[in-house]
């Protein structure tokens, strides 16, 4: 008898402290779930402007050639010239990268071959009907296979300017230099991290003015931050630059005058609160 009251007792005690588990982990997930469901968001944005600093430039450097090697022997000639150019123009080794390297084939595809009109007049020989071949009476076509006519080089460079009075000047000397084409030129900002960090001091600011106007409109009280999400556009000013020749104008005429203008740093951000 003294047994099976032991084991009741056992048994009584190991149910409880059971129970006493499963109301700790009920009571935590409520309250949680109070936490994030009892919520409330705010957004804020904040923004700066600001007159860029440096000048960024991509251009490329296009060579042909019958034969590969001869193709990138003369773009290193060509690349060479260039880069001596920007150095001579005071622009660091480490504002000058090279963002790309291609080699690519030329082909040429052969043409039919031409029969004679009634009058003498030379006439394209048809291709007959699809899934047919073209009328016996007409000569047979060439191998239309295309054939590797030489190769091709294009090397792509990006190239900071950071004395803006220069960038007129650079770009022409990058044409006379060597390069082919002048895909874009954009203005930037080189702290750009210290305006995001004013930029975010004033989104901050929006978001809990907003905060605290709702909350005395609504009458609730909010609680600690449970949240915080950030988001922003940074857009440089782009000009598309379009292809120059090696005689060192841009459509024939003089390179213009570029302003700089303005960048705006946008930083938008979301604080959730806790509803007390």
């Amino acid at each position: 008898m003294n047994k099976y009251y032991k084991y009741l007792s056992w048994a009584g005690t190991a149910a409880l402290v059971m129970l006493t588990v499963f109301l700790v982990a009920a009571t935590k997930q409520i309250k949680n779930t109070a936490t994030t469901s009892n919520t409330i968001s705010f957004s804020g944005e904040g923004k700066v402007f600001a007159v860029p600093d440096i000048a960024a430039v991509s251009f490329s450097i296009l060579t042909e050639a019958p034969t590969s090697k001869a193709a990138q022997d003369s773009n290193s000639t060509k690349s060479k010239k260039v880069v001596d150019f920007l150095k001579s123009q005071k622009i660091d080794d480490k504002d000058i990268k090279t963002s790309g390297y291609n080699i690519y084939p030329q082909y040429s595809y052969p043409r039919p071959l031409l029969r004679q009109g009634s009058e003498g007049q030379a006439v394209p020989m048809p291709l007959g009907v699809e899934g047919q071949s073209a009328p016996s009476s007409y000569p047979e076509y060439y191998d239309s296979n295309p054939k590797i006519t030489g190769y091709q080089v294009n090397q792509s460079f990006e190239v900071k300017i950071r004395d803006l009075q220069k960038v007129s000047s650079v770009l022409d000397g990058l044409v006379s230099a060597g390069a082919n084409q002048v895909n874009n030129l954009g203005f930037r900002i080189d702290d750009e991290e210290k305006l995001k960090d004013e930029a975010r001091v004033k989104a901050i600011e929006d978001a809990k003015t907003k905060a605290a106007s709702l909350q005395k409109q609504l009458k609730i009280r909010l609680g600690k931050i449970v949240n915080y999400s950030e988001g922003g556009y940074y857009p440089p000013m782009y000009f598309k630059a379009e292809a120059m020749d090696s005689s060192g104008g841009v459509g024939g005429g003089p390179l213009p005058a570029i302003p700089t203008g303005e960048n705006e740093i946008t930083v938008n951000i979301t604080i959730t609160y806790q509803i007390k």
